[in-house]
């Protein structure tokens, strides 16, 4: 009972050790996350009033599916398969897993370890060691084994020489628990949240680039396969006008000029009817690997020509307080600033006492059969603190390398927020001046294609001559490609408008917020109370 008396004292000793430190255990050093403030420039959203073309982005709640403004049910599907079938998404997905498990990494620090360990042994001990010192002869054989009883190393029978052998078994647990208390684990926890969340923002980004991407291959096949069709269209009236030509020069009314011009016509035109079919299949492959297919799997799907979707009335673009909160690359900026902010309080912890509480408890024995015995049990309790005196400068320098990488993510978050700025008034720009470019080739076009046919009637009745036909038709079909790209390149701006916006991944991925334990990372951010600056207050 004694021993058990001991034990509970000793217990009861560290229990008070542990308290004591517990109740100073509240300084976290270094500073707090402050989320950075972002003025929203008015003149950008005020684009959407002046806006002259037909299809006009509007104040409105943006709508994540953005693809889903074409009406298009092929595109649609595409995008729908793309969040679980890219690679490039798969492997984000693998890089934030490897986050998230470097996050709980991080906060083990916070909690102690515990270990148990079992061993058995054969030993001797050296009479010419240690053992020369307790006068044991070194010289002579040895009688018997030690038993549980005797001293360790030494001889069992007096006047004998040597150490005899022995058996010893152990078994038990160790534990350590370094004390939290300048926070620098805490630190470490945090930061590795806000990387957790950077890693997790950066998926996301992949995931809109690869919605874009895909959104705008749809749009590059259904342009290609429309001038495919105008290409085939154009060279059957090429070839009507060279039969035309034909007759009238074997009537005599014209000239073989005439017939080897038309059929020069009809030649160039069709010369580009394979450039444009390779362009199909190209695009087609450039779709499928983005949908991680096969080259050639979805032929089946897209082959049979379609134009190009219609652009709606409206585009819903959001409100501008809206922007910070939902473009991955500015939230993924936000993080990094967070985690940068949060290893300056690691590197500030590392000046000051680690004070750590160790411990074992376990058995020994010489006997297998009095190894569970009380008596054979044993314990070690105590603190334990280290405190750095000389570094050579290395703690010093580890600072000012975790501020200025705090002042570089700053910087970054700063310009990151800029280029979100231009890229949407950019967007918003290029989207109503291109839909304005295809009105008027609308009028060129309609223009050309009555100019054609009273050319071509004209001609027939010998009042114009041939060269002023070719001129015309080649006129038409310059005009109507050049129609055929504006209404793709309109598509494809509202598309850059869409990125630029930040949408496309919430609808997948809203309900997969990295996970801490205990919530997710980011609401675990410190919260300021006062100032909104990025400037890091220290406690």
């Amino acid at each position: 009972m004694r021993m058990h008396d001991l034990s509970l004292r000793a217990i009861g000793a560290l229990a008070l050790e542990i308290l004591a430190c517990l109740v100073i255990a509240g300084c976290t050093v270094g500073p707090n996350f402050v989320p950075p403030t972002t003025s929203t420039p008015p003149q950008v959203f005020e684009r959407t009033e002046a806006a002259q073309a037909p299809s006009k982005a509007v104040e409105a709640g943006f709508n994540p599916e953005w693809w889903t403004l074409f009406d298009d049910p092929t595109l649609n599907a595409l995008e729908k398969q793309l969040a679980d079938a890219n690679l490039d998404v798969a492997a984000a997905s693998a890089r934030l897993r490897q986050s998230r498990a470097g996050q709980r990494i991080a906060g083990a620090a916070e909690l102690p370890t515990l270990d148990a360990a079992a061993s058995y042994d054969r030993e001797r001990g050296s009479p010419n060691g240690i053992l020369s010192l307790l006068g044991v002869p070194s010289l002579g054989p040895q009688s018997q084994s030690a038993s549980g009883t005797t001293p360790l190393g030494v001889a069992p029978i007096p006047g004998s020489k040597g150490s005899p052998a022995y058996n010893l078994y152990q078994m038990g647990f160790d534990s350590s628990w370094e004390l939290d208390i300048w926070g620098g684990a805490r630190r470490g926890v945090e930061a590795a949240s806000a990387l957790s969340d950077a890693s997790y923002e950066d998926r996301n980004a992949v995931l809109l680039s690869a919605r874009a991407e895909l959104a705008r291959d749809y749009i590059e096949l259904r342009d290609t396969q429309s001038l495919l069709n105008i290409a085939k269209q154009n060279l059957e009236i090429a070839r009507d006008t060279t039969k035309l030509t034909q007759i009238r020069e074997r009537d005599g009314v014209t000239t073989d000029l005439d017939v080897a011009n038309a059929s020069a016509q009809a030649a160039s035109i069709e010369s580009l009817i394979p450039t444009l079919e390779s362009q199909c299949e190209t695009t087609i492959n450039a779709m499928g690997v983005l949908l991680g297919e096969e080259p050639g799997a979805l032929k089946p799907m897209l082959s049979e020509p379609h134009d190009v979707p219609d652009l709606p009335r409206q585009v819903p673009i959001g409100f501008p307080s809206e922007l910070v909160q939902r473009r991955p690359d500015i939230r993924r900026a936000e993080a990094q600033l967070h985690a940068a902010t949060a290893s300056i309080g690691v590197a500030k912890a590392d000046f000051y006492p680690r004070i750590s509480l160790n411990g074992s408890a376990g058995f020994q024995s010489l006997q297998l059969s009095s190894l569970a015995s009380w008596a054979s049990g044993q314990f070690v309790f105590g603190p334990s603190i280290t405190m750095p005196i000389f570094e050579g400068g290395r703690l010093k320098g580890t600072l000012q390398l975790r501020e200025a990488q705090q002042q570089e993510a700053a910087i970054v978050y700063k310009r990151t927020v800029l280029e979100a700025w231009r890229e949407v008034d950019d967007a918003l720009v290029a989207y109503d001046a291109e839909q304005l470019r295809s009105i008027k080739l609308k009028e060129v076009v309609g223009l050309n294609q009555r100019a054609l046919a009273v050319a071509q009637q004209r001609y027939k009745s010998g009042a114009l001559d041939y060269l002023d036909v070719l001129n015309v038709q080649k006129q038409l079909l310059e005009g109507e490609s050049n129609l055929e790209q504006s209404q793709a390149s309109a598509a494809a701006n509202l598309i850059t408008l869409c990125k630029a916006l930040g949408g496309g991944w919430e609808s997948t991925y809203a309900d997969q917020t990295p996970q801490v334990d205990g919530g997710t990372a980011a609401s675990q951010r410190v919260q300021p109370e006062h100032d909104t600056s990025t400037t890091a207050k220290a406690d």
